[in-house]
């Protein structure tokens, strides 16, 4: 007598999976938060070698900082748009193509699926079962033809509070020490210490949050930082002496 067999599903926790559900986001903080530590602290550097007061410093770095953030705010919103538009616009051309001219893309579909390894059998199944729905069909040569992910609409409006957020709160950071020291001088010293502490720390949990090695994304992250606003320091120091 054979005994009946019985299938044993393997609980969900002994192989858990760790996906990124918010990259977006996670891309948008990064932009934001990057160029905010790095552009405002670059002028609060450069005006500490060419005036006296610290108010100065904290008036300019606050006007850098809200119209800095719009920008980024707004660059990111019509990024996200343009995606948006330039996905509908492709669609409405697959969506005519595949009203006009059917038997050219139910090859472009075989090809593709050719290009899959598929053998001329299942093609054919295949292509049968994928073209009998124009929706689909359509979906599928988005997908698989032009490479392209229906974007979501709401996500522009979000990525304009995400990155000018992001950026006011990374711009916020170099310059609170002009707060509390007295000279510009001494200011600059703690900001270039504050905003270096704040790029290996970001650095660290960004490439913990992305899968990749932490503390090489931390010194990365402050190098590229320190980088850049050593180059827009060193231009607005060369400009401020040649006036």
């Amino acid at each position: 007598m054979t005994e009946p067999t019985t299938t044993t599903e393997l609980p969900r926790d002994l192989h858990p999976e760790h996906h990124m559900t918010s990259s977006a986001m996670l891309q948008d903080i990064v932009i934001g938060l990057s160029d905010g530590l790095t552009v405002p602290f670059a002028l609060a550097a450069g005006l500490s070698g060419a005036v006296a007061s610290s108010g100065l410093v904290i008036t300019a770095g606050l006007a850098e900082i809200v119209a800095g953030s719009i920008a980024m705010g707004l660059g990111g919103y019509l990024a996200g748009r343009t995606e948006v538009e330039h996905y509908e616009a492709e669609q409405t051309r697959e969506r005519r193509e595949v009203r006009e001219v059917p038997d050219i893309e139910r090859a472009e579909v075989d090809e593709l699926l050719a290009d899959m390894g598929l053998s001329a059998e299942t093609r054919r199944l295949a292509v049968a079962e994928l073209t009998a729905d124009p929706e689909q069909w359509v979906k599928f040569m988005m997908k698989y033809e032009l490479g392209l992910e229906e974007p979501d609409p709401r996500q522009a409006p979000k990525s304009a509070v995400t990155i000018s957020s992001a950026y006011a709160v990374g711009g916020l950071i170099p310059l609170s020490a002009y707060f509390v020291t007295s000279t510009p001088a001494q200011g600059l010293v703690w900001s270039a210490a504050i905003t270096l502490v704040c790029l290996l720390v970001f650095g660290y949990f960004k490439s913990r949050m992305t899968g990749q090695p932490p503390v090489a994304g931390a010194l990365k992250m402050a190098v590229v930082g320190a980088l850049a606003a050593a180059a827009a320091f060193g231009i607005a120091r060369a400009v401020g002496g040649g006036r």
